[in-house]
Parts: C-alpha cells; sequence; structure tokens
C-alpha cells in the first residue's frame, strides 16, 4: 500500500460546536472546508469534521497531538475556558502528557517529547 495522504474524520452529534472548538479554541488551522464539513491541518495528517453522528465518541479513540510547550498550550487553553481531565503529568514512558476533550467527549493527548527523552536524542554512533 502506498499512502499519499491521511486524515482522522469524526461525525459529532454537533458539528457547529465541534468545529468551533477545533478552529477557535484549540487554534487548528483550516486546511479546506465544503458544505458540510471542515477539514484541519493535524502536523503530518488532517482532522475531518464531516456530517452528524450519533452514538458520540468510544473510549477506545483518542487524538494525540505532539505540542512544542505543554505548559504554554494548557495555560492558553484554559484562557479559553478548557480545563485538562488528567496531567499535566510526566507519564512512565517518559512523555509530558495532559488530556482534556473535545465537545462530544473525544479523548485528545496533548503531549510534549522532553528534550532528554529518546524520541528526540540523535542515538546513532557519531561518525
Amino acid at each position: 500500500m502506498d499512502v499519499l495522504s491521511s486524515r482522522v474524520l469524526l461525525h459529532p452529534t454537533d458539528p457547529q460546536a465541534t468545529t468551533a472548538f477545533y478552529r477557535d479554541t484549540l487554534g487548528l488551522a483550516v486546511y479546506r472546508e465544503f458544505p458540510g464539513g471542515t477539514v484541519f491541518f493535524l502536523g503530518g495528517g488532517f482532522l475531518e469534521i464531516v456530517g452528524r453522528g450519533q452514538a458520540g465518541p468510544t473510549a477506545d479513540m483518542a487524538l494525540w497531538l505532539q505540542v512544542r510547550d505543554l505548559a504554554a498550550t494548557l495555560a492558553e487553553l484554559r484562557q479559553r475556558g478548557v480545563e485538562p481531565f488528567s496531567g499535566p503529568k510526566r507519564e512512565p514512558w517518559g512523555l509530558d502528557e495532559a488530556w482534556i476533550r473535545d465537545p462530544d467527549g473525544t479523548r485528545i493527548v496533548l503531549v510534549e517529547v522532553p528534550a532528554e527523552h529518546p524520541l528526540r536524542v540523535d542515538v546513532r554512533e557519531p561518525a
């Protein structure tokens, strides 16, 4: 399989509130808008808010969003009325994480990779 692009699709119960949350509260940049949906830039992929869902989110799904500065991101979100329901804290696997929810309750983990974490350290042998 040769994947050229990818996106996560969310079918919210209140599309207007969910679109406003991702656009205005989280401040995600809009990639594209079309009748019935909005696509946001999401780092190396996209998040598409489209249609209307009936069941709401499942605990089996979450969005993982890496940020540069978790403390600054949370301070900004608190000014916009968003409080984490978990964290911020350093997890046993070494990442700094805080969890928030969108208007439908979809769980979103905000992650900062500390400078000393193996994901950021060049482990190659020097040349």
